[in-house]
């Protein structure tokens, strides 16, 4: 019997040693790498099939193919090259064109929309003055009157001979059926999805890599991205005084190309199509007064340029943070800037979901209040409804809004994106969208968090362990 045990410990042994040595070379964050190696560790079976499915490993095969994407986008629109002014914020605009993203762009308008019903308006009036082209980039298109309004306007320019692309995320869009779509279809739209799953096409190893990214772009002139999914859930006009509470942002100009290509790239990534020409990156009438600079990340990437935008905004801060976020799982670079603004004298302020729609990561960001609030960090709850904008503002002259939440899914995970906005002007509108949440908002004290339920904060600390992999 001793023998038994003997050679099962062996066995074990080899399997551990094994496991490591395959998720080290895997080069993740060492706090990921040790709590997935505790994982698989104490988890064998159900481990290596939850890791093998979701676990942070890079697009191989597609990430080339990516590559060659990016490439040939590039190489067929190089001659179209966008000006470039003087930010305010350079160090900023400099580490993000390091990263390999497009540069601040004159952009001749920025409008910002905190809720759903206007921002569709203005998105389906882009829409029905579109004479070339409109591209869509979702990851949640919902089957609903919202879902549905929007695809009979692009059924309708579809029939008028205009170019109508639409870039699904698979999983996010999966109670959207083929037969929702066979109108634009019909008329001649395109519909791709993005890494689509199927017993044919099955990859496990890029199931969890999605976008995220939420993207119109209508004759290369107009663009809107930000928070915002086509859904019922995000428009008052459908669901009344629910709705979410979000954030989204129209630009018209020379930023509008930078949009683009991000589309463009992801479009050819899922359907091998490479777009290109004149009319997709039309000259912008004049320079405009605002810059804006578009960063884009993915897990085809090793710069992680989101996560350097975040972190360097939040560091290069004097005044003020200001950041709303319905998902706030932060990783130690992101927890330490932070802390380190607010102890330096910096106004730092976080508001997130009273109540989320994730309750796991409600309970992992919950146990990151405590060392914030005695930083000196004011966080707030959003009691009335689901806040899903996610927004940064910094000091009076950059706002950050875009599609990727403060954890490290959005991080590492997805494809996202960000518009960088450097100005006074545009700042102050997002700044006073921010105090005009806060009224809405309670704030958390640390004798609230002191008097929760054991099981709450057991649950809480337990959820923390797994914030690598949210």
């Amino acid at each position: 019997m001793g023998g038994f045990w003997t050679v099962l410990s062996v066995v074990e042994a080899l399997w551990v040693a094994g496991l490591v040595a395959w998720i080290v070379l895997e080069r993740r964050s060492p706090v990921s790498t040790l709590a997935w190696i505790l994982a698989l560790a104490w988890l064998p079976a159900i481990g290596i099939a939850v890791y093998y499915l979701v676990g942070p490993r890079r697009l191989l095969r597609r990430k080339r193919r990516r590559k060659r994407s990016q490439r040939l986008v590039s190489e067929a629109l190089d001659s179209l090259e966008s000006e470039t002014g003087d930010p305010a914020r350079a160090e900023i605009a400099r580490l993000l064109v390091g990263c390999g993203e497009s540069p601040p762009m004159r952009t001749e308008r920025v409008d910002l929309y905190t809720e759903g019903q206007p921002c569709f308006e203005a998105m389906l009036e882009a829409v029905a003055n579109a004479r070339h082209h409109v591209h869509l980039s979702y990851y949640i298109w919902s089957p609903d009157e919202t879902g549905t309004r929007f695809r009979d306007a692009l059924v309708d320019k579809a029939r008028q001979g205009v170019k109508v692309r639409l870039l699904l995320d698979w999983v996010g869009s999966y109670d959207v059926s083929a037969r929702f779509f066979a109108p634009l279809e019909a008329a001649s739209g395109q519909v791709t999805w993005f890494n689509p799953v199927s017993l044919t096409r099955w990859r496990p190893r890029s199931t969890n890599f999605r976008t995220h990214r939420k993207i119109v772009v209508c004759d290369g002139r107009v663009a809107f991205t930000g928070g915002m999914n086509v859904s019922n859930t995000q428009t008052a006009e459908a669901t009344g005084t629910r709705a979410w509470r979000d954030t989204h942002v129209r630009l018209e100009g020379a930023a509008v190309h930078a949009l683009q290509r991000v589309f463009l790239e992801d479009w050819h990534y899922a359907s091998d199509e490479v777009v290109a020409g004149s009319a997709y990156l039309p000259r912008a009438a004049s320079r405009g007064e605002e810059l804006v600079q578009i960063a884009a990340s993915g897990p085809d990437g090793e710069v992680e340029s989101i996560h350097k935008l975040f972190f360097a905004a939040i560091a290069s801060a004097h005044r003020r943070v200001l950041i709303t976020t319905p998902y706030f799982v932060p990783d130690e670079a992101i927890t330490a800037a932070l802390v380190s603004a607010a102890m330096r004298g910096v106004e730092v302020k976080l508001l997130v979901p009273a109540h989320g729609d994730n309750v796991l990561a409600d309970l992992a960001a919950r146990s990151y209040f405590p060392e914030l609030l005695s930083a000196g960090v004011e966080v707030h709850e959003y009691a009335g409804r689901f806040i899903h904008a996610k927004t940064v503002v910094v000091d009076a002259d950059l706002a950050l809004v875009g599609s990727a939440n403060i954890d490290n899914r959005s991080f590492r995970l997805n494809f996202e994106v960000c518009a960088a906005i450097y100005g006074a002007s545009f700042t102050a509108r997002l700044a006073a969208a921010f105090e005009d949440d806060l009224a809405e908002s309670r704030p958390v004290k640390p004798r609230s968090l002191a008097r929760a339920p054991f099981v709450q904060r057991l649950g809480e600390s337990a959820a923390r362990l797994l914030s690598p992999m949210l």
